[in-house]
């Protein structure tokens, strides 16, 4: 079965501005989707800055959304969550966005404490759901 990387706007002008990673947003083969953990880009502008970590998780999972719709998928397909977070003190907070997201029968899921990232931002989240 053949992978097909697909183009979700406007995060994908938002990671060519900011990285030189080479990575697609989402991909799908067959029955399965994969959401690349995202930079907490401002929805308006792509920016990238300190903001509470509630409004980065917020921009997270409404970017998660947003590939998930991309690939013909809803929250309600996902069936694992990693979210990877500065620091565990944040771990309430996030927790408090993240179940407002999925509320009944929520996906398997990590919280993974990392040093820091690349750029001036606290989270990400990615997924694996199943269409």
């Amino acid at each position: 079965m053949k992978r097909e990387a697909l183009r979700v706007e406007p995060i994908s002008s938002f990671l060519e501005r900011w990285s030189t990673v080479r990575a697609s947003p989402v991909t799908r083969a067959g029955n399965m989707v994969f959401v690349s953990g995202l930079p907490p880009f401002d929805p308006d502008t792509g920016e990238l800055g300190h903001v509470a970590i509630d409004v980065q998780t917020e921009r997270a999972l409404e970017q998660m959304k947003l590939c998930l719709e991309a690939a013909g998928a809803t929250l309600d397909n996902v069936m694992k969550c990693n979210i990877y977070c500065t620091s565990s003190k944040y771990f309430g907070a996030v927790n408090a966005v993240y179940a407002r997201y999925f509320q009944d029968n929520p996906p398997a899921r990590i919280f993974v404490c990392i040093p820091e990232w690349t750029g001036p931002f606290d989270i990400e989240i990615d997924c694996i759901a199943m269409i």
